[in-house]
């Protein structure tokens, strides 16, 4: 009995290895706070927006995977060779990723190593380790891995990542007895007129339905060894990954707006989450949430490394493999950024806002080209757009827009 449920389980996670992928990569430290903040401000009113953001991330992904499914190629080779103008803006999109990434591995590692010293504290009552020497071993361990990684590796280790961040999110909702009639009473949909809304709704969207992650979704179904003959596969994952990061999103909105929301108190970066929820779950609560989110920014972090040789092979066309001298040297580049928090006078919280409002402006270069791609008959042959996803790919660039100039107003 226990063998054939194990079996069921190993050959499920098996069929989504690709959206498990991104939920590791989307669902990190930068989300986390956003949600929660999200939660403890507004309560659950903001709900709409994030199954917004769900439902236009479903698209794209369905979108980019189709376009490699059936054409072979990864995005950025499709972008490349089918408009004349295509190189540049593959060129454009690949260099603002890895701008954007490098800036985000900076922020996400950074918040979990002042997760861990808070761990430390709570556990052992002394001052943690400094963090030069807490970042120094997550930075070997995680090159160590790269160094001696395959892509089914490092999916099994996201895949950990991914289950662990859940149970523990699920665990501190259990923990935290949050007010549920408050919760259902706070999910219908408006817009709060208070300053900062919008800013906090396009942060939202920004966190969920990022660039990045379309970009790299054809390349892990391109590793995944899909073909024209997985459509539905592809599809079911994308589903399934949707699903998951709104489902945990929405868990972490929660326990914010049924806890923090009700007593009035608000939120405003990830390590003071740990302090207003401790009152409220006691210590095993805060170290199961240090878990989690720390689990969430390492599943994070694993994904960038890999960001800038993959687009590098994505961009030229030449064969991805990781331990090739391409992805051992530029995922050293990438991991040594870890660094860059103890360097710099900006705060973790604040790199990872100023990262995902970068990477905000990249959407609509993203969005819209897909869009053309898949209206190309030759190019899709049989297997072009229906008019319902033709609509939602129009809604997705509209959307794509509004994100972008909220993120503009934020930068500037």
């Amino acid at each position: 009995m226990m063998k054939t449920l194990k079996h069921r389980i190993i050959l499920g996670l098996s069929l989504v290895g690709p959206g498990l992928f991104l939920i590791g990569y989307n669902i990190g430290t930068g989300s986390i706070t956003t949600m929660a903040k999200a939660g403890a401000d507004y309560g659950m009113t903001l709900f709409w927006a994030l199954i917004l953001s769900c439902i236009f991330t479903y698209i794209l992904m369905v979108a980019y995977g189709k376009l490699t499914l059936v054409t072979g190629k990864t995005a950025l080779n499709n972008i490349k060779n089918e408009f004349s103008w295509g190189r540049y803006l593959a060129i454009y999109i690949m260099a603002a990723v890895i701008i954007g990434e490098l800036l985000a591995v900076m922020g996400v590692m950074g918040i979990v190593v002042e997760l861990l010293q808070e761990g430390i504290k709570l556990i052992f009552g002394v001052e943690a380790f400094n963090p030069w020497i807490i970042t120094s071993i997550l930075v070997v361990a995680l090159y160590y891995l790269l160094w001696n990684g395959h892509y089914k590796r490092f999916e099994k280790i996201l895949t950990f990542f991914v289950i662990l961040m859940g149970l523990c999110f699920v665990l501190v909702f259990f923990l935290v007895s949050p007010d549920y009639v408050m919760i259902v009473k706070g999910m219908i949909p408006h817009i709060p007129d208070q300053p900062g809304s919008f800013q906090l709704i396009a942060a939202m969207a920004g966190t969920t339905c990022s660039a990045a992650v379309f970009v790299v979704r054809s390349t892990v179904v391109a590793e995944k060894g899909w073909n024209i003959s997985n459509l539905k596969d592809e599809k079911r994952d994308a589903m399934v990954s949707a699903s998951m990061m709104l489902f945990l999103s929405a868990i972490i909105m929660a326990v914010a707006a049924g806890t923090l929301h009700v007593m009035g108190l608000s939120l405003t970066n990830t390590v003071e989450m740990i302090y207003l929820f401790e009152p409220l779950g006691g210590k095993t609560a805060a170290l199961i949430l240090i878990l989690g989110i720390s689990g969430a920014g390492l599943s994070t972090v694993f994904p960038i490394i890999l960001i800038a040789p993959w687009l590098v092979c994505d961009y030229t066309g030449k064969e991805r493999n990781i331990q090739s001298p391409l992805f051992r040297w530029l995922g050293l580049f990438g991991i040594l950024f870890s660094f860059g928090f103890l360097v710099m006078q900006e705060k973790p919280p604040g790199l990872m806002v100023f990262s995902q409002a970068f990477q905000a402006c990249i959407l609509p270069a993203v969005a819209i080209p897909v869009y053309f791609l898949l209206k190309d008959q030759k190019l899709m042959k049989n297997h072009g757009m229906k008019t319902a996803f033709k609509i939602g790919l129009v809604a997705v660039i509209v959307f794509s827009l509004l994100t972008t100039y909220f993120a503009l107003i934020d930068l500037f």
